[in-house]
């Protein structure tokens, strides 16, 4: 494998919304995010991946994109951006945005002047099709719920969104509309961008020509995955767009790819790859179901553990996967992979530790490094994400109550991540000294991080120790680029696993609250890291307390 700058990497995503309010108007914004830096350079993190803040109307918090060359003003100005990777290197530090190309908003240029003129040059920037009365060109159902079809304003026209209604699908087919994207990417990776993350790609790929297929659930539609099982040829698009803007510029690329096959990782992610790398949803779609939130099965310590081997064995060493415990659209990891009631300072360190040890690029989303958790919805009212609502009128449409709905919909809710970072225990928790945008977690008083900053035993401090164990000399070679073999995969609630290069490290973690009994293969010569003060060995077989984790050399 051919080295990269990015692979001994630890990135940080930042959705700018609710990161800092640096003017009090209750919404994040880049100064904000630039006030931060020194904050996160303590962490140890390099690269920051920053959710959109170009110029949108927010119908998807910034998904939306009516002009990809402009910032928008409720974040800052491009003067302020400028300012942030400029800043941002001086650290040694890399910023990256996000990459939206599946779709753009209807309040962009392209798709104002589709409407003006359907069957002009702008019209085949889009899917557009004969409107038919009563009869939709397909069956298809959109992400956020509904037919992905919608009445292409002042025409006779329909138009294809995937996502929201305000989300039209960019026609991937049309090579003037990848002119437009890849000269766009240029422009900003000329302005000094360390990449992107790629939003959603795997969509942009459609199978033609199009047909509907057999409905899922009563409303006569069936879910737009069941078409994206049947695209073929997208890897022409994204070699294309590789070769045209990312590997020009030795830019780092981390790709939202679901439902990769086997034989495609090398595709992907391989030496001569699409991307530089793709994230890890093994875990996060464990348990999904047809039925929508409310019928989505929970995870299970083991069923974690064997989601995160599947992966790692999947990928070898073919390439790199982006490890993730959440990020802005999931809800926080503590409270969805340790079991209810047992949400600690303890546990959290030790998923921390078992995520971040995995082989692989960690990425660490706003106050996971805090030990940020869920929010305590009471009312659907306090939810603003689209996809939190029609889940909940999914839940409500399958015979629940308003209140089942809630509870079942509730610990899904991306709105759970993008609550106001947590920084002190004052008003707001010291986001901004306006109203913010959404409702901060109550629970800010007790984790925030002003009050971890200086306390060596906080969640915060744990994090920081397995950033700098990464970029230890001494190990940075096994951590990055060694074997990973798991280990007694059949025990319950217990995950252990080897990273092999030109040391052996050890990494295991009692994933329960009661004690358990391991005897190690062989000696251990050193304890690299621990989130308890002692272990309580005999020769060796070591007694590990209830979610105690070990990182150990052997």
């Amino acid at each position: 494998m051919t080295k990269k700058w990015w692979h001994d990497k630890v990135a940080y995503q930042i959705y700018p919304k609710s990161f800092y309010d640096s003017n009090g108007d209750g919404i994040g914004d880049i100064p904000g995010i630039i006030s931060k830096l020194d904050y996160l350079k303590d962490l140890g993190a390099d690269i920051l991946w920053l959710s959109p803040c170009y110029a949108s109307p927010l119908a998807d918090q910034g998904y939306d994109i009516s002009d990809y060359y402009k910032i928008d003003p409720r974040f800052g100005t491009m003067e302020d951006m400028d300012r942030l990777i400029a800043e941002a290197k001086k650290r040694d530090m890399y910023i990256l945005m996000d990459l939206v190309v599946n779709h753009c908003s209807d309040e962009h240029e392209w798709f104002q002047k589709a409407c003006q003129d359907p069957d002009g040059k702008y019209g085949r920037f889009f899917y557009l099709r004969d409107k038919k009365d009563g009869e939709l060109p397909t069956n298809w159902r959109s992400y956020f719920g509904g037919p992905v079809w919608d009445d292409l304003p002042g025409t006779d026209k329909q138009y294809l969104h995937v996502f929201h209604k305000k989300q039209p699908d960019l026609n991937w087919e049309n090579p003037e509309v990848r002119e437009e994207i890849y000269k766009n990417i240029n422009w900003w990776l000329d302005k000094g961008l360390g990449g992107f993350r790629i939003d959603a790609i795997i969509n942009i790929k459609k199978a033609l020509p199009f047909r509907s297929y057999e409905a899922d659930r009563e409303d006569g539609l069936c879910s737009v995955e069941a078409m994206l099982k049947d695209a073929e040829g997208i890897g022409e698009f994204l070699r294309e767009m590789r070769d045209r803007t990312f590997r020009k510029y030795d830019a780092f690329s981390v790709g939202e790819v679901f439902h990769e096959k086997p034989e495609e990782i090398q595709d992907f992610i391989g030496e001569d790859g699409y991307f530089s790398s793709m994230f890890d949803f093994n875990e996060t779609v464990f348990g999904s179901s047809e039925k929508g939130w409310y019928d989505a099965k929970p995870i299970t310590p083991d069923d974690y553990k064997k989601c995160c081997f599947e992966a790692q064995r999947r990928v070898g060493n073919t390439g790199f996967l982006s490890n993730v415990i959440e990020n802005h659209d999931e809800p926080r990891g503590v409270c969805r992979y340790i079991p209810e009631g047992d949400v600690n300072d303890k546990s959290k360190k030790m998923l921390a530790a078992l995520n971040l040890m995995l082989r692989g690029i960690p990425f660490i989303y706003q106050g996971q490094e805090l030990g940020m958790e869920n929010m305590p919805f009471s009312s659907i009212e306090e939810i603003d994400d689209i996809s939190s609502k029609h889940e909940y009128q999914v839940a409500l449409d399958a015979g629940l109550t308003p209140e089942d709905a809630l509870n079942r919909i509730a610990g899904f809710s991306r709105d759970n991540a993008r609550t106001p970072m947590q920084w002190s225990d004052e008003a707001n928790a010291g986001f901004t000294t306006g109203t913010p945008w959404l409702k901060v977690n109550p629970n800010y008083t007790s984790i925030n991080a002003a009050s971890q900053m200086d306390d060596p035993d906080s969640v915060r401090s744990f994090y920081k120790k397995l950033i700098a164990l990464r970029k230890d000399p001494e190990y940075k070679e096994t951590i990055v680029y060694g074997d990973l073999e798991p280990l007694w995969e059949t025990r319950r609630n217990l995950m252990a696993y080897c990273r092999q290069g030109d040391r052996l490290l050890f990494v295991i973690g009692n994933y329960r609250k009661y004690d358990q009994s391991v005897t190690l293969p062989y000696p251990y010569k050193k304890v690299l890291l621990n989130n308890y003060p002692d272990i309580d060995e005999e020769g060796k077989t070591i007694s590990l307390y209830g979610y105690q984790v070990l990182i150990l050399e052997m």
